[in-house]
């Protein structure tokens, strides 16, 4: 249950003009929309592709009782669990995507919102992928990845955990790369952060990305790990502080007896 949250609705959002930078005249290839439901699997192939090689999102699919799978299994597997969450954020979160063919998508969980419920389980067809799993990857994402995603972002946002913008993924296909999408599609919702004086939080499970998202004002203050397989699979935990910051609202303050201080 959600405590103490101020619930963004997506009418609050900015209007689709205000997401591009370029002027009115703007082609549909640089507008960012909210993706609509019924367009979640063409939505969730591009997350599929974007993170075809991604160490996290196979994590649980390269187990050691999957040898035996065929890569065309793993592969079904994989876009089956994009198609799902992809759903699940489009019923309870915020899917954006801009490009002519989803060129690139994020899906942000809003302050207020989860997607943890039952209802949103089934509806999304989460429930069922448990089923589809190895022994050993049900393990890692029930018994390990979840538990510790969860913890660490409470551990790390406090009071501000479920009144947080929340960045679950965003991916680009190789061929629209450099395009400046994914600029496009985290600016669309640390604009409206800003405004409100919220944080956004991250998990960046690629190295070379941290570096991307601190152009956008994104700072690493934990690293934590996934240890169940052969080797160890590090995750960078990324908060962006909103630029008109009100410091009641920070996670680096420390209330002590009424008063505030701030943290290093």
């Amino acid at each position: 249950m959600v405590k103490n949250s101020r619930a963004v609705t997506i009418q609050s959002m900015p209007k689709m003009s205000e997401a591009s930078s370029s002027s009115s005249g703007q082609s549909q290839e640089n507008t960012v929309r909210i993706l609509p439901k019924d367009e979640h699997k063409a939505a969730a192939d591009c997350l599929a592709e974007a993170f075809r090689d991604d160490e996290v999102a196979r994590y649980f699919i390269d187990a050691p009782d999957t040898k035996d799978w065929s890569a065309s299994e793993k592969w079904d597997l994989h876009v089956k669990i994009m198609r799902s969450i992809v759903l699940a954020h489009c019923l309870k979160g915020l899917v954006l995507t801009v490009g002519p063919n989803h060129e690139a998508v994020a899906l942000w969980m809003p302050p207020g919102k989860c997607t943890d419920d039952r209802l949103t389980s089934f509806r999304s067809g989460m429930w069922f992928l448990e089923w589809q799993l190895s022994k050993e990857g049900k393990g890692r994402f029930k018994t390990e990845f979840l538990p510790l995603l969860h913890r660490t972002k409470s551990e790390v946002l406090g009071d501000l955990d479920n009144d947080s913008w929340y960045l679950v993924y965003i991916g680009t296909r190789p061929q629209a790369q450099g395009k400046g999408y994914g600029r496009m599609l985290i600016e669309h919702v640390t604009r409206q952060a800003d405004a409100d004086g919220r944080v956004c939080y991250l998990e960046s499970s690629n190295e070379l990305n941290p570096a991307i998202y601190r152009r956008f004002g994104f700072e690493t203050v934990k690293k934590i790990q996934l240890t169940r397989g052969p080797k160890p699979i590090d995750l960078d935990i990324m908060v962006r502080h909103p630029k008109t910051r009100d410091a009641s609202r920070d996670p680096r303050t420390i209330k002590h007896h009424g008063q505030t201080a701030q943290t290093a």
